[in-house]
């Protein structure tokens, strides 16, 4: 059973769940509009799936043949497993992490710190690796593979909800982009992860609830505990 569906039994709430956007990979002019040469690196860091397909899709497009030497960094396993609908895996260095930004430093080491990496980012990631690998001298660049596309939101009332959770700068940027004029009244807003802090902050809402925390590892848990402290 989801968590939601026993929380919504418990406390006899509501939840809907829409994307506020979706992720489209860049156009190859796009690409080249950074100037990165894909080919310049020895080594490439992935976090996401979305981002895996681009850069193979990319490469497709621009006949960009990456060498059998290349070495694969994933920020998780089922991120890494995910390169085997592209290359054979067995066959590639592919290395992988626990999840977070920092098991990604662990994989590199001493043996891999003098490789040329290139991160594979989107649009409205996070700086988590990018401060690691500046934090310890690793050569690298970011490039931008997927970008946020904000969905049409205007047929919903936003302020139907009594709280409404945010996981992404490309939600907050969705919906000023859909509700240019949006006030935030009563409804209570849910940060989850550190990368929407900044986003929230700086278009003016309030956060009533932050996750992930010690105490609520997961939005589902935040939001339980918040309604056990207000019933």
């Amino acid at each position: 059973m989801s968590p939601y569906t026993s929380i919504a039994e418990k406390y006899g709430v509501h939840f809907e769940f829409a994307p506020f956007f979706r992720i489209e990979p860049l156009t190859s002019r796009e690409f080249r509009s950074q100037k990165i040469n894909i080919l310049d690196h020895t080594a490439i860091v992935f976090s996401a799936r979305s981002t895996i397909d681009a850069f193979f899709r990319l490469c497709d497009e621009l006949r960009i043949k990456i060498p059998e030497t290349m070495k694969y960094f994933c920020v998780s396993e089922a991120v890494a497993m995910y390169l085997q609908k592209h290359i054979v895996y067995r066959k590639r260095k592919i290395f992988f992490g626990d999840g977070s930004a920092a098991s990604l430093l662990a994989q590199i080491g001493s043996k891999h710190k003098g490789e040329k990496f290139l991160i594979a980012m989107s649009d409205s990631a996070n700086n988590d690796i990018t401060g690691i690998f500046d934090d310890n001298g690793l050569d690298y660049d970011s490039a931008v593979f997927v970008k946020s596309v904000s969905q049409d939101l205007k047929e919903m009332d936003m302020h139907s909800y009594d709280m409404i959770v945010l996981y992404n700068p490309a939600d907050v940027k969705s919906l000023f982009e859909n509700f240019p004029e949006f006030s935030q009244g009563d409804i209570r807003f849910v940060s989850y992860g550190k990368s929407v802090i900044k986003a929230m902050n700086e278009a003016g809402l309030t956060i009533e609830i932050s996750a992930p925390t010690a105490e609520a590892p997961s939005v589902a848990k935040a939001i339980e505990i918040y309604l056990e402290s207000n019933r």
